[in-house]
């Protein structure tokens, strides 16, 4: 166990798993499962943090194969302050005790699942608890928990993993490698994971039972097959046999010679930083929840949906469906009211402190999904009957609430009409016949490959009305209570930031001097803008970007939107330059790379030496979004220029003490194993004032009460 003599001993990532990248573009030709022993894990888990009782609460979570039930792996513990400034603190030892949750046989073999209970105090200092495994001690094998009056450092990924036919030979980087070498000086608390931890769309190619139901060319017989107890076995060795080379060794292999890639540093990650997840498609199969009625009813289709579920709570949550207190009763969930449509459990989402004036919800938009419904409105009166409780009983200044897809994006109105249009009908009829373009429809019902894509965004024709209810009551929670809202999303491969804010009256000839001072006011002013919320959009960190192109075009269907008669709706034009430093951009609102975004409290940014480097801010400074570079950080102005433009507002944000800073992580270039990432952030202020009510007049489209 460690000593006070070698407490405090560096933590050399670069050096240490800079060889690991290399591995990137290859994998193992041959499942990397191991016989006996540990195949998965450790993975840490944050449950919830009660700042009543001053208690951290989360798991651990470890598989063995071929080991005896009783032969569960020994976690012994050592926890001391993170800083030599604390060093006259003690350290204190411990064991983290195991449950047996989960038993399953696995090609002949026996796999068993182990939660370890975690349960600390918080102290007056930052801890880092330091673990073993059986004996084993790697300089991963440790965890940093926030002092009882400091926020968390909080990392926001998605979609990690690649598609299946992706060429992977030009990702010669690994984004794991860049959040491990920023952990082990920013100290990151928990990583929100905002969908498709996972990719297993291969369920298609390596599960024999769902490959030979999509190769069934007969469309009734497909629709009417059933998954009966061998095709169920099946679904279930894939999903077992994904989470086990993905969560236990980084491994990946797609349907081509060169998809394929193993992402070792992600381990790694999961055994030194505590997750926090929500699910999205890709976790289950490519556009799940978002095809028709028919056939997500089909007993195919939900059978994969169930088994999905499954393991997504045994490895992401660390829970299994049969026990009734941590799969129903844990503290941490926020619970659906009924039964989805096609999984039959209730929806799980997430609510815990991060910190004594921070919270998060992530929010399941997964389970209960179908073609026309995200979340059931009942699950949404339970979501905002929580924050209401909890926001009453201890108040908190900031909401991180996790979105999988995001709901600040541009409208895809036409390509919606068309790819549902009858003028279609013969090209899609001739692909499903393969006669032409036999990929532009999809493998499982013949609609156009793209629209389960459409169908899944909060702008679609389908889920605008809820949307826009969503907002709404979003914007008068956070009025009401004085809380910043931030909105976390992914899924759509490249960066951006979205925005609601407060109307600017624009379109004037000459504008009058009380438009001109509301105006100011509103960009002078972010802290005391209550519709002032931001939509941190970060994805992918391991999948491939889209083209430039598809920037290009997304810029130009963004333009300033009227939410409401009183609310604009855009996005942050923060991507100024190339990731290079030295081209300017003219595509400022997206930027197609690979990318992981953090979200960090403006006093923690002042009291690390090495983040107060990097963006060289003080209290006060009003700073322009955008890149942050090595020389001055990011751009400070003194005073605001007047608004004379239509185009995307880039006023200065405040650098205030209960704010944060929002990072995106840009790859900077994705040939290089250095995996060197470019930072563009924006300071986000707290909401300094309080409206019992807001008017939302003017919204187009509004889910009725």
């Amino acid at each position: 166990m460690s000593s006070m003599s070698d407490w405090f001993e560096p933590w050399n990532s670069q050096e240490l798993y800079q060889e690991t990248v290399k591995a990137s573009t290859t994998c193992a030709s041959s499942s990397p499962i191991e016989e006996q022993g540990i195949v998965c894990g450790p993975v840490l888990r944050l449950r919830y943090v009660d700042y009543k009782t001053d208690l951290y609460h989360g798991s651990i979570l470890i598989v063995t194969r071929n080991k005896g039930q009783e032969d569960a792996p020994q976690i012994k513990y050592t926890t001391g302050p993170s800083h030599p400034s604390s060093e006259n603190s003690p350290l204190r030892y411990g064991e983290f005790e195991p449950t047996m949750f989960y038993s399953e046989t696995f090609e002949g073999s026996e796999i068993h699942m182990y939660r370890y209970n975690v349960m600390l105090s918080l102290t007056e200092y930052e801890q880092t608890v330091k673990y073993t495994v059986n004996g084993d001690s790697k300089m991963h094998y440790r965890f940093f928990i926030p002092s009882r009056n400091t926020d968390f450092n909080v990392i926001s990924y998605s979609c990690n993993g690649f598609s299946v036919s992706t060429n992977t030979t030009t990702f010669k980087g690994s984004m794991w490698f860049d959040i491990m070498n920023k952990h082990s000086d920013v100290h990151y608390n928990v990583m929100l994971g905002g969908g498709d931890q996972i990719y297993s769309d291969g369920i298609s190619l390596f599960s024999d039972k769902v490959r030979e139901w999509v190769e069934t060319k007969d469309p009734l017989k497909k629709r009417n097959m059933v998954a009966d107890d061998a095709f169920k076995k099946d679904l279930s060795h894939f999903y077992m046999k994904e989470y086990l080379e993905w969560y236990g060794y980084g491994h990946w292999k797609g349907s081509t010679e060169n998809s394929k890639t193993t992402q070792t540093c992600f381990p790694i990650a999961l055994a030194t930083i505590p997750s926090v997840n929500i699910w999205d498609d890709h976790d289950t199969i490519d556009g799940w929840g978002s095809y028709s009625d028919s056939l997500m009813k089909t007993s195919v289709f939900s059978s994969i949906g169930k088994a999905s579920f499954k393991y997504y709570m045994l490895f992401q949550h660390h829970v299994s469906l049969e026990e009734k207190d941590a799969y129903l009763q844990d503290k941490m969930w926020l619970l659906g009211r009924e039964p989805s449509p096609f999984i039959g459990e209730l929806s799980h989402s997430v609510f815990t402190r991060v910190g004594p004036n921070m919270a998060m919800l992530g929010l399941d938009c997964r389970t209960e999904r179908s073609l026309k419904t995200i979340v059931l409105r009942s699950t949404y009166d339970a979501m905002f009957e929580r924050l209401t409780q909890e926001v009453k009983t201890q108040k908190f200044d900031h909401l991180l609430l996790m979105l999988g897809v995001p709901i600040a994006y541009p409208r895809m109105v036409m390509l919606e009409w068309l790819f549902t249009s009858r003028l279609l009908f013969p090209l899609k009829y001739l692909s499903r016949k393969g006669i032409v373009a036999p990929g532009f429809v999809n493998e499982f019902n013949g609609d156009v490959e793209l629209l389960d894509d459409l169908n899944d965004h909060w702008c679609s024709r389908h889920h605008k009305r809820e949307r826009n209810w969503l907002l709404a009551r979003l914007q008068d929670f956070g009025a009401k209570y004085g809380v910043r809202i931030t909105i976390l999303s992914g899924d759509v491969h490249l960066a951006s930031m979205g925005r609601f804010r407060s109307r600017q009256h624009r379109h004037h000839p000459v504008a009058s001097t009380e438009t001109q001072k509301t105006n100011a006011f509103i960009d002078e002013q972010p802290e005391n803008d209550e519709r002032l919320m931001v939509n941190v959009i970060s994805s992918a960190v391991t999948n491939a970007p889209p083209p430039p192109t598809v920037s290009r075009v997304l810029q130009k269907k963004t333009p300033i939107h009227r939410f409401d008669h009183e609310t604009d709706e855009d996005a942050v034009p923060m991507f100024n330059f190339e990731t290079n430093g030295g081209t300017p951009r003219q595509i400022t609102c997206f930027l197609p790379q690979r990318n992981w975004s953090d979200i960090v409290p403006i006093k923690n940014v002042l009291n690390n030496e090495h983040m107060q480097k990097f963006y060289r801010l003080k209290l006060g400074d009003r700073l322009l979004p955008g890149m942050v570079t090595r020389e001055y950080g990011l751009e400070s102005v003194d005073k605001i220029k007047p608004n004379n433009s239509k185009g995307h507002r880039n006023p200065p944000y405040p650098v205030t003490e209960r704010g944060v800073m929002a990072t995106h992580h840009v790859e900077t270039e994705s040939t290089n194993i250095n995996s060197k990432t470019t930072a563009y952030s924006m300071p986000i202020p707290e909401l300094r004032i309080t409206k019992d009510k807001l008017s939302h007049t003017g919204i187009k489209h509004m889910r009725e009460k």
